[in-house]
């Protein structure tokens, strides 16, 4: 007696479409960006029935009609991009990109010099780049608590935390007392981490008093060091941190448009493609 053919559930909101062709299945995807704000690759398989990295073909396609963008475990709504996330949803953002831009900053520190991270998930991958080099002596200057953790048991790396009005959602300490810290000190470098590069206005961050103790950093700092990927290039946020003047370099990624990395270096900048 032939077995009876067990019927497979399918998930309640969930349309299983195997043959559906790529082009038919990215405008789904990009319907669902759209309605949700985010989506996962996980899910997108499941829902599709595709391999994870079809879906991550069809992300990076979206990506690079700028419909989307793309985060490390899926992607998010252009718009809701813009926005000042929680560090964990900004650490799942072009991480590929930000290893490689730590990387690249973390060799430009020398032994016993003095440096300044600045709150973001590119600063916190340089200070994982600075373990792994094993730069040291060095004296580590942030306002950012998740950086000063990473480092907390770094061997021969000192690191001074500035105190001040806690954001949560970036985990960075800010305000009035943290600038009067700041001001007592000297720092050899400063990476800083930015929201938006502007080849107009420069680095800007949405928040503004983030803006004012970054632009008390570059004030303090004798060499001034940008990094950001190429998805911040091009991008304006509220707060405009620092001219062009006061920037000597900028590491991103080798996706930054042609043209805006040619306008930058014609500004006289430093421009670092990884």
């Amino acid at each position: 007696m032939a077995k009876k053919r067990r019927e497979q559930k399918v998930p309640e909101g969930f349309d299983l479409h195997p043959r559906l062709l790529g082009e038919e299945r990215r405008r789904k995807i990009l319907q669902l960006v759209e309605k949700n704000g985010q989506v996962t690759i996980t899910d997108l398989a499941r829902r599709f029935a595709v391999s994870p990295v079809t879906v991550r073909t069809d992300l990076d396609t979206l990506s690079a009609t700028g419909s989307i963008m793309r985060s490390h475990g899926g992607a998010l709504r252009r718009n809701e991009a813009t926005q000042d996330y929680p560090l964990r949803v900004k650490a799942t953002l072009h991480h590929t990109e930000k290893v490689r831009i730590a990387r690249a900053a973390a060799e430009l520190v020398r032994p016993s010099e003095t440096i300044i991270l600045d709150s973001g998930t590119t600063t916190a991958e340089i200070a994982v780049r600075l373990k792994e080099l094993n730069t040291q002596p060095l004296t580590v200057i942030t306002n950012a608590l998740n950086i000063s953790m990473e480092l907390v048991d770094a061997i021969g790396i000192s690191v001074i935390v500035i105190g001040g009005l806690l954001r949560p959602i970036s985990y960075s300490l800010v305000g009035p007392q943290a600038e009067t810290s700041l001001k007592e000190l000297h720092a050899d470098r400063l990476f800083l981490a930015v929201d938006g590069f502007d080849a107009e206005t420069g680095p800007s961050t949405p928040d503004v008093l983030e803006a004012q103790l970054n632009s008390l950093m570059v004030s303090v700092a004798r060499d001034v060091t940008v990094v950001a990927d190429s998805s911040k290039l091009g991008r304006r946020s509220v707060s405009r941190i620092a001219t062009f003047e006061k920037i000597n370099r900028l590491i991103t990624d080798r996706r930054a448009a042609p043209e805006l990395v040619e306008s930058l270096r014609n500004k006289g900048l430093q421009v670092i493609l990884v």
